[in-house]
C-alpha cells in the first residue's frame, strides 16, 4: 500500500499470519519512504514510521468512534483499545529511507494511512478474503 501526503512518499508491504480462528499476526512489514534530502534525525525518524504504523494497526482493528443520541460513546480507552506493543515484535517494521533531491517535508502524518490497506492486502494474499471495511473486530478478527 501506498501513500503520498504532506510532500512525503511512504510505501508498506506485509506479511500477516491468520490462523481458522481470524488471529491475526503482523509477522513483518517493510517500509519504503522518501521525505526528501534531509533527515535531521535518523534514529527518530525510524520510530516516525514504526509509530505510524502501529497505529495503523490500532485503527486496522479495534478503533471506532461511534455516536449515540449526539454523542461519543466511549469515553475512555478501555472502550478504545489501541494495538499493545506485544503485538508488534521488535525488529517487525524495518525501515528504509530514499534520499532523493526533493525538499524536506513532515513524516508524522505520511506514514499511518499505508498500514492498514498493506495488512489487509496482505490478509487478502493469506486467506483469499478481501477485506472492505474496518475495524476488524467487528467482523471476528482479534490479534494473535
Amino acid at each position: 500500500a501506498f501513500q503520498y501526503a504532506h510532500s512525503g512518499y511512504v510505501a508498506y508491504v506485509c506479511q500477516v499470519s491468520v490462523d481458522s480462528n481470524k488471529k491475526l499476526k503482523v509477522d513483518k512489514a517493510w517500509a519504503a519512504v522518501d521525505i526528501g534530502e534531509q533527515i535531521v534525525n535518523s534514529s527518530e525518524s525510524e520510530n516516525l514510521v514504526q509509530g505510524g504504523f502501529v497505529e495503523g494497526m490500532s485503527h486496522l482493528m479495534a478503533w471506532e468512534i461511534t455516536i449515540e443520541n449526539g454523542a461519543v460513546v466511549q469515553t475512555n480507552f478501555n472502550q478504545y483499545q489501541p494495538a499493545r506493543m506485544r503485538q508488534v515484535a521488535p525488529g517487525t517494521i524495518e525501515v528504509k529511507f530514499l534520499r532523493s533531491d526533493y525538499t524536506p517535508t513532515g513524516l508524522g502524518e505520511p506514514s499511518l494511512p499505508p498500514a492498514p490497506p498493506a495488512i489487509v492486502n496482505a490478509i487478502f494474499a493469506a486467506t483469499g478474503v478481501r477485506i472492505r471495511t474496518l475495524p476488524l473486530a467487528k467482523a471476528g478478527y482479534t490479534w494473535a
